[in-house]
């Protein structure tokens, strides 16, 4: 049997099959029901909701909660359910404290998901690989090839079983370090959210252990039902929280670099400015000083004539004739005096109005200290990245929390078999590597759901007794999808 033909098979059963999960009795709302908030979490919350004495909710179904004051239902996702307490998380908050509310379980929504994304399966085949899918077919149904290929190892399927949980979790944990380090993409499955949270914990100490950043790497898809694992805060894990922390730390960056642009579309004019009004300076300078070599020489002349006026009468007869032949006798000096007078005059006043000019563009011209330096530093920056035209592109782009965009970012994705099944997100997500961790009490509907998600290897991990115990892999039993 492949897994197309189950697939076939769960597709044509679903609709009309009555599970416990699709039964209208699991269906009926559970009221009253109290409840507080637990945690928050970017645009998450975690609600612990207290049951009616015969309540009960299936876990990953959704639900909507119904306040007493008629308000809009919040919608809600079942994490866990014991002793008579549900934990939920909500997409938006339903207050501190919840009294007298009515929880509204949508089975047929959880069924009616999980037979859209089989359908898809078998519409987009080339969306999915079904090969490894394949292997772990054979599996179900047949158990007794299980316990005759023990943990034999194949390039597609491994198997490792071992009565330890300890063991398992450490074996898990080494197995998951190794793929990280090979660079593959992993999606670590399990039964319940509790095994989750467990196996989170276990794979992030080993990385602890091992000098990795394990919040680099790991990812558990939904809120922890845990506060700690293995001695490790699970939260820090959580893919909300990252994806909260990431999304935050990029609207800071983001609005660093606006403040950045800002500073630097303000100093541009002001800086362009001060360069006009430096480059006027220096043209006045320059003309002050060529109206200062002209002074020079006009009074050196005028001193020149004066000069020979004084002493006209002693010249040696020779020396006044020749000064006469170029023109130059006493009227003639009392002329030039007199134009010498009248060109300095003119150039004092030509002075005067430099000097003023120069006093009113010494301050325009100026730089503060500092501006000159923090217009270098934004210049540099702005060029970094590629210019101010880019720069208005990537603060006009809309915030977007691009979930899958970010998810695919994320190494080692940890989740339970029902969520990949019915989450629209993994539906557009693809990995390397599916571990099955407690593989037996994993239905193979959501099994097989998970593993049309991988390229190139599945590993089955749990105890081996476990499989005629939890007889979930038994054909009558295919179409359970859910405890």
């Amino acid at each position: 049997m492949t897994a197309r033909d189950l697939i076939e098979r769960w597709v044509t059963q679903l609709p009309a099959e009555q599970t416990p999960l699709g039964a209208p009795q699991s269906d009926r709302p559970l009221a009253p029901v109290t409840g507080h908030l637990i945690q928050i979490v970017g645009t998450l919350y975690l609600y612990e909701f207290r049951l009616p004495p015969d309540g009960r909710l299936p876990v990953d179904i959704p639900v909507s909660i119904v306040l007493d004051d008629m308000t809009e239902p919040a919608e809600g996702l079942v994490l866990s359910c014991k002793d008579g307490v549900a934990l939920v998380q909500t997409f938006e908050a339903v207050g501190s404290t919840v009294t007298d509310a009515t929880i509204v379980p949508d089975g047929g929504g959880y069924l009616a998901k999980a037979s859209e994304r089989l359908t898809h399966m078998l519409s987009q085949p080339d969306s999915y690989r079904l090969g490894p899918a394949d292997r772990l077919a054979h599996l179900f149904g047949t158990p007794n090839s299980l316990e005759q290929g023990g943990g034999a190892s194949s390039s597609v399927l491994t198997t490792s079983w071992t009565e330890d949980p300890l063991a398992r979790q450490q074996r898990v944990a080494a197995t998951a370090i190794e793929l990280i380090k090979a660079n593959k993409r992993i999606l670590l499955v399990t039964p319940d959210h509790h095994a989750a949270d467990e196996i989170s914990g276990a794979i992030a100490r080993a990385m602890k252990a091992g000098g990795l950043v394990y919040k680099t790497w790991v990812s558990r898809y939904e809120m922890a039902v845990a506060q700690q694992a293995f001695g490790l805060p699970i939260q820090e894990v959580g893919f909300e929280a990252q994806m909260h922390q990431f999304y935050a730390k990029s609207r800071a960056d983001k609005a660093a670099l606006r403040r950045k642009y800002e500073r630097f579309r303000e100093l541009t004019p002001i800086l362009a400015y001060k360069g006009h009004k430096q480059k006027d300076l220096d043209e006045v300078r320059l003309l002050e000083w060529r109206l200062l070599t002209q002074l020079g020489d006009l009074q050196a002349k005028q001193k020149e004539a004066q000069a020979t006026l004084a002493e006209y009468e002693t010249l040696p007869l020779l020396r006044r004739l020749t000064m006469q032949t170029v023109g130059k006798n006493v009227e003639s000096l009392h002329q030039y005096l007199a134009l010498y007078e009248h060109q300095i005059a003119g150039l004092t006043k030509e002075l005067d109005i430099a000097k003023v000019r120069i006093e009113e563009l010494v301050p325009e011209a100026a730089v503060p200290k500092e501006m000159r330096p923090e217009f270098e530093d934004l210049k540099e920056e702005i060029v970094r990245l590629g210019g101010t035209k880019k720069i208005r592109e990537l603060l006009a782009a809309e915030e977007d929390t691009n979930r899958q965009a970010f998810i695919q970012n994320r190494r080692l994705v940890i989740t339970t078999a029902d969520r990949v099944l019915t989450d629209p997100l993994f539906s557009r997500v693809r990995f390397d590597v599916l571990i099955a961790d407690n593989a037996p009490w994993i239905s193979p509907l959501p099994l097989i759901g998970a593993a049309g998600l991988v390229r190139e290897r599945i590993v089955l991990t749990g105890d081996q007794r476990d499989i005629e115990a939890a007889g979930r892999w038994k054909l009558g039993d295919m179409a359970k999808i859910s405890p």
